[in-house]
């Protein structure tokens, strides 16, 4: 999709830098509100390279598709059992507890060792439900939480940010603590975290090493980095990516104080989107259009302002030194080969630094590599619960999908 998308991406992102300049015109609002659909709903704000003579044709055909899908889709069907976490300012996170195995001092089974309570953390403009096919894969045997960060998904809008307080890494991974003490406050815990989820774990990791030597089992960093947030090209030729780094932060805070505007001008813009979406979240041709579908659903629920609330946080994000809580705790390090937004060079470094974790790059899959290619992802963590379980000497649970070594 990637190859056929692209065009001219150096002069897509010329028209943003454009659209920038024009924004203080009488227009320019409107230009800058309809490059928003190319720009503020990204998993990662970077928009280039989009053919927009393709998104004309067939156009009702498309739309019918879309219906279609929507009514059968089962993608983000599965629940738990709710909750709701205070974080530090109060701010009020939506969390669900799932899986079949109970904590210690529930189960009746005196003397036996407690199970793993793994956590899921989302990535930008995401939700819990992008880890639709983990939950299904793992509710068996083990104690699962899923929770949305701060401004997604069914949490609270950021308190501390209506109030004026710029959003940050730092204050996620004290979200994440939050959400252990009210619900995991116990027993081994394994991290899994996906792209500003991996971060988040990183984050946690620096302001909290002595639970990580005490009670985390084992770590997965998917579709992450822990740095060097301004080396990403974005998949642009590097005059392209340059441009884009020096006109997108002007572009988001102006984006971020349109909201209606550029709300409306997203629901027009539908076609774009999807091919933008794609292009940006997956690297295969022949990605489930359901799961395509579903993805665009995630990122279109999450608000203008909300991209704009944290797309700075990136290029501040630098946890290298963190991952030094992480070493020779159980670590899986995966990413897609064509991710454009975490590329694999990044996984990489983590890796390398964490000494003896295991290294899977994923051939062909883009960002969103969990809902792209399920059965990999449910592997290898199948593969890391059961070096986990016998890392903190918890129960190893009696169901996981099949574990091949790689």
């Amino acid at each position: 999709m990637s190859e056929q998308a692209g065009t001219d991406p150096a002069g897509a992102v010329g028209g943003v830098a454009r659209a920038v300049r024009a924004a203080g015109t009488a227009t320019g609002v409107s230009r800058a509100g309809l490059i928003g659909i190319s720009v503020g709903v990204l998993a990662a704000g970077a928009a280039a390279g989009v053919a927009i003579e393709r998104l004309t044709v067939g156009r009702t055909m498309r739309r019918r598709a879309r219906a279609e899908l929507d009514a059968k889709a089962p993608y983000g069907s599965l629940r738990g059992r709710p909750r709701t976490v205070a974080a530090a300012d109060g701010t009020e996170l939506y969390v669900e507890l799932d899986g079949t195995a109970e904590p210690h001092g529930t189960a009746e089974q005196d003397g036996a060792p407690e199970p793993l309570t793994v956590v899921f953390c989302h990535g930008y403009c995401l939700n819990q439900d992008s880890w639709h096919f983990q939950r299904a894969a793992f509710r068996d045997g083990l104690r699962l939480v899923f929770w949305d960060q701060r401004s997604h998904g069914r949490s609270e809008r950021s308190r501390s940010f209506l109030a004026g307080e710029p959003a940050s890494i730092d204050q996620l991974g004290g979200d994440l603590k939050a959400v252990l003490d009210a619900v995991a406050p116990t027993g081994p815990l394994v991290l899994v975290g996906h792209s500003m989820g991996g971060m988040t774990v990183m984050a946690l990791a620096d302001q909290d090493p002595e639970l990580f030597r005490e009670r985390v089992a084992g770590v997965a960093l998917i579709g992450t980095l822990a740095g060097n947030w301004d080396a990403v090209t974005f998949g642009l030729p590097q005059a392209g990516a340059k441009l884009f780094r020096r006109v997108a932060p002007g572009m988001m805070k102006l984006l971020g104080r349109q909201v209606d505007l550029v709300e409306a001008t997203r629901r027009l813009g539908t076609d774009v989107s999807a091919v933008l979406y794609r292009r940006f979240s997956f690297g295969g041709k022949d990605v489930d259009p359901g799961v395509a579908r579903f993805a665009e659903q995630m990122l279109d629920a999450t608000p203008i302002d909300v991209v704009a609330e944290f797309y700075p946080v990136f290029s501040a994000h630098e946890k290298t030194e963190a991952l030094a809580a992480l070493r020779g705790i159980p670590a899986l390090v995966l990413t897609g080969t064509k991710d454009l937004l975490t590329p694999p060079g990044h996984g990489e470094v983590m890796a390398e630094q964490l000494r003896g974790a295991e290294l899977v790059l994923v051939e062909d899959a883009g960002h969103l590599v969990m809902l792209e290619r399920p059965d990999v992802v449910d592997e290898r963590l199948a593969a890391l619960f059961e070096r986990a379980a016998r890392f903190r000497g918890a129960a190893v649970p009696s169901a996981l999908p099949s574990v091949e070594e790689p």
